[in-house]
């Protein structure tokens, strides 16, 4: 996987804060699809598995003690993971290995605004469309991973449609006090490059203006985000557990 040239991150007190704010978002992300778990000061955790693609527990701050997210998560089931949010820990010892490292990143508030998207983009507003919406993300078909209680306010599945009606590109996106976080960023092969992140960025600016943009990505999709304005603000790694 290509990982482009992407600028050092310089750890100031506006940077960390936007850091732990991106960090929150997620782990608040992470709790609503896996619509269980709990927060404590310095994780959050889930008792019971969390869905594909999901962790069992994200770590919040940089001091987050290893003892008291492994006591939260169920490690003794195939496919536990860790969110380490500030690649600060060592699972090796209770079994687990690096499955992958990425960076998180933000886009500020005042950033130029994206190109015009060339498709027609709206939210997703009922179940049918929700299920619609992740059959295109999947490349397949819904499988309720993305389950209608997700249909709030605060968080809004991003839809790109082609002339005949199909979603071709998306994104979710989710506020959390003064930022928003931008995940499942996802283009279909006969849609227009990039297609994804100027739909969706648009989107955000008009659903919440003047906030800046935050999430993760790595390799390619790093480089693609750093392209459209985003800047790393630090570290992440996943762990699974193998033993």
């Amino acid at each position: 996987m290509r990982c482009g040239r992407i600028p050092v991150v310089i750890i100031d007190p506006d940077t960390e804060e936007l850091l732990h704010a991106a960090v929150h978002n997620n782990a608040e992300w992470c709790a609503a699809v896996s619509g269980a778990g709990s927060f404590a000061p310095d994780v959050w955790t889930s008792a019971r598995r969390t869905p594909p693609y999901y962790p069992d527990g994200v770590t919040l701050t940089r001091e987050a003690s290893p003892d008291a997210l492994l006591a939260g998560m169920d490690t003794g089931s195939p496919g536990c993971s860790v969110k380490d949010s500030f690649a600060a820990l060592d699972l090796a010892p209770a079994g687990f290995e690096v499955l992958f490292a990425a960076q998180w990143i933000h886009r500020p508030a005042q950033a130029p605004a994206p190109s015009a998207p060339a498709l027609t983009w709206s939210r997703v507003t009922d179940p049918g469309g929700l299920a619609a919406w992740e059959a295109a993300w999947d490349g397949g078909e819904s499988t309720g991973l993305f389950h209608p209680g997700l249909l709030t306010e605060e968080i809004a599945f991003l839809a790109g449609r082609s002339a005949d009606g199909r979603i071709v590109a998306g994104a979710a996106a989710n506020r959390t006090g003064r930022v928003v976080g931008l995940s499942n960023v996802f283009t279909a092969d006969d849609a227009p490059a990039d297609e994804a992140w100027t739909g969706a960025l648009t989107a955000v600016a008009d659903l919440w203006p003047g906030l800046p943009v935050v999430g993760y990505e790595a390799g390619d999709d790093l480089d693609t985000a750093v392209r459209h304005g985003f800047a790393p603000l630090g570290p992440l790694r996943i762990w699974l557990h193998t033993a």
